[in-house]
């Protein structure tokens, strides 16, 4: 067990209210996904929680969004073009350029809640930070909201556990 030592020069287990960040940057489920895309960049984070007023609701990822992204050929695999579908080649273009445009225009209506990971995985900031490594590597997971109740208190993401690591005895 990971441990620090407390004012009193005892040894105790490092928790995870020892390491998180107790501000992180979320936001609300009924932003549109632009802003959410916005805080994901200016913050340099790769994913945030996702709140209903004050309580936490989901999760969002730069996967999430990417997902939102993805046109899939409707054949799949490697298409060599006969002689004759040389000339429907432009027409094919043009047809994926419209469905991509229409599915920009769709995106810019979208709110967080659309594609958010509902149901997230959260710990306790009484949890060990050992327990918070078990659950972000049996979830692959990279973050986790720290909860109390449904009410967000922090996160704390696989560099806290690795900060607190090196740091141990200093906390």
């Amino acid at each position: 067990m990971i441990q620090r030592q407390n004012p009193g020069g005892e040894e105790v287990a490092m928790l995870v209210k020892d390491i998180m960040n107790r501000n992180p940057v979320s936001c609300q489920a009924s932003d549109p996904i632009a802003e959410a895309a916005r805080l994901l960049r200016e913050n340099r984070i790769s994913g945030m929680p996702v709140l209903d007023g004050d309580e936490l609701v989901g999760v969002i990822s730069e996967s999430d969004l990417l997902r939102l992204l993805s046109t899939e050929d409707d054949r799949g695999g490697l298409w060599l073009p006969s002689p004759f579908e040389i000339f429907e080649i432009p027409v094919r273009d043009v047809i994926r350029w419209e469905r991509m445009k229409r599915s920009l225009d769709e995106i810019t209506k979208m709110r967080v809640a659309d594609v958010m990971s509902r149901k997230p995985i959260t710990v306790s900031p009484d949890a060990s930070i050992e327990e918070a490594a078990a659950i972000m590597t049996k979830h692959r997971i990279n973050r986790l909201p720290v909860v109390e109740g449904s009410r967000l208190v922090g996160i704390v993401t696989r560099g806290d556990i690795i900060s607190g690591l090196g740091s141990g005895e200093d906390l």
